[in-house]
């Protein structure tokens, strides 16, 4: 019959006596708790007893080894405070989670299943998670998360390792992670509601400071007509952000049944976009040779599949790949959003209304104006990016969309 034995709760404890299926469960002998094994006998859950009106109540707190007894030991003195205050345990989460980095965990594997989010908006959120906050914050106790922890633990920390931009980003990643398991009811409340990033840091951030700019934009073309015939991948990609100020994953993402050669329109499906709203945006002349005379050189080269930039196993190039491509064009001198950023600097230096530029960069629209302005302005698009097109005329694109006269290829 299984029975309970007495011995001090321990890792080496639990693990011992798991090969004995006669024992149930591991009482300890200095402290108000029971073990009791689970049916596979490598997991279990742990319970805090409670006297209260002659009768022994039983709290389950946590559940082995997603709490590990380290974790749980070092956070029952805080539980058995609030069970004094709430005998009747409403205080304790029906998850069992009593430490920041339960919370963490979950929210990492809520990451990744969550098919709203980017493909780089994951790995920037695990990253954070994986590097910086749980090993700040995996152990300290639910209820010690507040201001004063945050700041001796996360916050003065990291700033003195990471620039602030990246502080920031991993407070983010913190603050929607509680807030989250707070609104499903998996822990009894959100202890960040209201702490703010500047409660730790006044300092304002100031935007990257650009590394290219309009004038740069000769020098480049230069470089990409010379560069073309041996890199035509790299030179095309780079191409469609600095003409349109499109986001890499939004143009390494591309297939040529989105280009429509009979009504000059590139389409972005909305699972490519950043803000998941598709995009739709308008083909000059320059652009469709360009493109008629890259398909040719996709052609020529033995390939007549359905992305722009191929990659492994029938799939679209990979971030990592495309980015390594920008170092290699760029010789590590710029990123490929510094050629969104320098495009939407230059729509500016044309004149070109304010509110165009954001709808040609797939901004997502202050509430106030997505009440009253219900247009894509589709005229005042492909004005402006005719404008730019001609103004990079000037400067030697000219030679990347028509380097000779060629007959033009069917995409």
């Amino acid at each position: 019959m299984p029975r309970t034995i007495t011995v001090t709760l321990s890792e080496a404890a639990i693990k011992k006596h798991a090969a004995d299926s006669e024992i149930r469960e591991l009482r300890d002998p200095s402290r108000p708790i029971r073990f009791r094994y689970h049916t596979g006998r490598q997991r279990g859950s742990y319970y805090l007893i409670k006297h209260a009106g002659g009768k022994r109540q039983w709290h389950k707190i946590g559940n082995y080894p997603d709490l590990p007894v380290k974790n749980f030991l070092a956070v029952l003195p805080d539980v058995c405070s609030r069970l004094a205050i709430r005998p009747d345990g409403s205080t304790v989460a029906n998850t069992g989670w009593l430490t920041v980095g339960e919370v963490l965990a979950w929210h990492a594997q809520r990451v990744t299943s969550d098919r709203n989010l980017s493909d780089s908006r994951k790995a920037t959120s695990r990253s954070a998670l994986k590097r910086q906050l749980i090993p700040c914050l995996g152990a300290l106790p639910l209820a010690q998360l507040n201001r004063a922890t945050l700041d001796e633990k996360l916050m003065w920390p990291l700033q003195s390792q990471y620039s602030l931009a990246h502080v920031r980003l991993v407070f983010g990643v913190l603050k929607v992670a509680i807030k989250q398991a707070a609104s499903l009811g998996l822990i009894g409340s959100n202890p960040l509601v209201d702490v703010t990033f500047t409660n730790f840091i006044k300092t304002k951030i100031k935007p990257k400071e650009a590394r290219l700019r309009p004038n740069d934009v000769g020098r480049l073309l230069g470089i990409w007509v010379e560069r073309y015939d041996s890199n035509a991948a790299s030179v095309a990609m780079a191409v469609l952000m600095l003409t349109h100020g499109t986001r890499l994953g939004e143009t390494r993402q591309a297939k040529w049944q989105h280009f429509d050669l009979v009504d000059n329109t590139w389409h972005i499906p909305a699972a490519n976009t950043k803000t998941k709203c598709a995009h739709t945006l308008p083909l000059t002349e320059q652009l469709r040779a360009f493109l008629c005379r890259y398909r040719q050189t996709q052609t020529v080269a033995g390939y007549e599949g359905a992305y722009l930039f191929p990659g492994a196993q029938g799939q679209p190039l990979g971030e990592r790949p495309a980015q390594s491509s920008f170092t290699s064009l760029s010789d590590d001198e710029w990123t490929s959003h510094d050629l969104r950023k320098t495009a939407r600097t230059a729509w500016t230096d044309l004149g070109i209304d304010y509110l165009i530029g954001e709808l040609l960069l797939n901004h997502a629209l202050k509430s106030l104006d997505v009440t009253y302005i219900h247009t894509t302005a589709e005229t005042q698009k492909r004005d402006a990016l005719e404008r730019w097109h001609a103004w990079l005329d000037g400067r030697g694109f000219a030679a990347l969309h028509s380097p000779t006269e060629t007959s033009e290829a069917k995409i």
